[in-house]
């Protein structure tokens, strides 16, 4: 999409924003799949990795999240000291719920010290319980971090089958979670889209099912993929993610199309954050997101420990 602008933020609203950031000593978090005008006024905008990582290291006193339950509570964990609060709070994570702590900690018991690696997209409770936890940016650098050679990882089964084509030393175990917006994707809509633009390069998620993977010419997380959409000499693109990506891709890359499939490729609970649901959570500093110390303390070990380990 040649020329794509991006949208434009009334002057009156982003004032208002601005000023209330200012006296609340905020900043605006991002994820990357919210919408392009929360993007516009965000402070920083990234990946499940980046988001954690920004967390821990800005300054501000207040941490305005905008993206889904877990992410909030991650950032509480990382910063206890900070004051977060989730931008819109019936914001969740369908891939979050499919794990809880009960359900891992029997899990546990049946698999007798078998340590357990947990995508981000979790509960706190279920961090708590975990060994170590991983993003898609870094899962495979995570797992060659482990000392055993059997493994089991929760809650997405289809970011821990990619992961295993990369470690053949180790054994992972499945949990049977998913993300349901990568899920749906139609094998044989990407096999018609890949016929309508020979030309393009296939992007994908790890999130995707292995069907879908086979098809892509390059994987990776959702800022590895727009990384790769500047930096390959292509000009279009086949994206096989939440359609948030292209707010960026397009901005950055002008000169170059990108395509995605006419399955909705849209996260519902990323789409409630809001430009009013900011200045609502900058007047009222609310809802707080606070992580108990009895789970934020394990839990923050096994965050801890992914955010040593060297990102490839």
């Amino acid at each position: 999409m040649e020329g794509y602008a991006p949208p434009v933020v009334p002057s009156d609203l982003r004032a208002t924003i601005d000023k209330l950031v200012a006296q609340r000593q905020a900043v605006i978090l991002s994820h990357y799949y919210c919408k392009p005008e929360i993007h516009e006024v965000a402070h920083f905008v990234g990946d499940s990795l980046g988001l954690s990582q920004e967390a821990a290291r800005n300054p501000a006193k207040v941490i305005i999240f905008c993206g889904v339950h877990f992410m909030a509570e991650t950032a509480s964990i990382l910063c206890p000291d900070k004051t977060v609060i989730l931008a819109n709070p019936e914001a969740g994570c369908p891939m979050a719920d499919m794990i809880t702590h009960d359900a891992l900690s029997a899990r546990k018991k049946e698999l007798n010290g078998v340590p357990v690696l947990t995508y981000v997209n979790s509960p706190a409770a279920v961090k708590a319980l975990s060994d170590i936890c991983c993003t898609s940016a870094n899962v495979v650098a995570v797992l060659r971090s482990l000392p055993s050679k059997t493994i089991l990882m929760t809650p997405d089964k289809n970011l821990a089958i990619y992961a295993q084509k990369f470690t053949p030393e180790k054994e992972i175990l499945t949990w049977p979670g998913f993300c349901p917006t990568h899920h749906r994707l139609n094998l044989a809509e990407i096999v018609a889209l890949k016929e309508a633009h020979p030309e393009a390069e296939v992007l994908a998620h790890p999130e995707c099912q292995p069907k879908i993977l086979k098809e892509a010419h390059f994987i990776g997380s959702t800022s590895g993929l727009i990384k790769r959409a500047a930096e390959s000499a292509k000009t279009e693109f086949i994206v096989l993610t939440e359609e948030g990506v292209l707010h960026p891709m397009r901005k950055a890359n002008p000169g170059k199309v990108f395509y995605t499939p006419a399955t909705s490729m849209v996260c519902p609970n990323m789409k409630k954050n809001s430009l009013a649901d900011i200045v609502v959570a900058l007047e009222n500093l609310a809802p707080v997101i606070k992580v108990p110390e009895e789970i934020r303390l394990p839990a923050l070990q096994a965050v801890d420990r992914m955010m040593a380990v060297p990102r490839d």
